[in-house]
């Protein structure tokens, strides 16, 4: 019987030191991989919660070539996340998630989203 991944916010952090090329493409289950371990993570990435109150900003995945982040809980709350292109760390792009599930945000599309799952959809799409 295999383990049950832990929930997002209940993973450990691991703070060991990574480069782009080593970030996973799929999620991680078992921990969280902070900005601050990310060796090339660029200082906007690393203050994407300050004024939010949430520090603590944690790698998520790779969608087509895109690092997506998260600072705050993958729950409802005040959340920001940016994706950053993998092969040229200038390209970024933000979604503000709002605690009653609006959002906003321009896509690799160029387009205003309003919505996280069409923001993600244009960085799959839109490299």
């Amino acid at each position: 019987m295999s383990e049950r991944p832990l929930p997002a916010d209940e993973r450990p952090v691991d703070p060991t030191s990574v480069h782009t090329g080593d970030l996973p493409d799929l999620p991680t289950r078992d921990r969280n991989i902070p900005a601050e371990a990310w060796v090339e993570a660029p200082e906007e990435l690393r203050r994407l919660g300050d004024d939010i109150g949430r520090p603590l900003v944690a790698y998520k995945r790779r969608i087509h070539g895109w690092l997506l982040w998260r600072a705050g809980p993958a729950t409802r709350a005040d959340a920001r996340y940016m994706a950053i292109r993998a092969d040229d760390l200038t390209r970024r792009l933000t979604f503000r998630l709002h605690p009653d599930g609006s959002g906003e945000g321009v896509g690799a599309d160029g387009e205003h989203h309003e919505r996280f799952r069409s923001w993600k959809e244009s960085l799959r799409d839109h490299r």
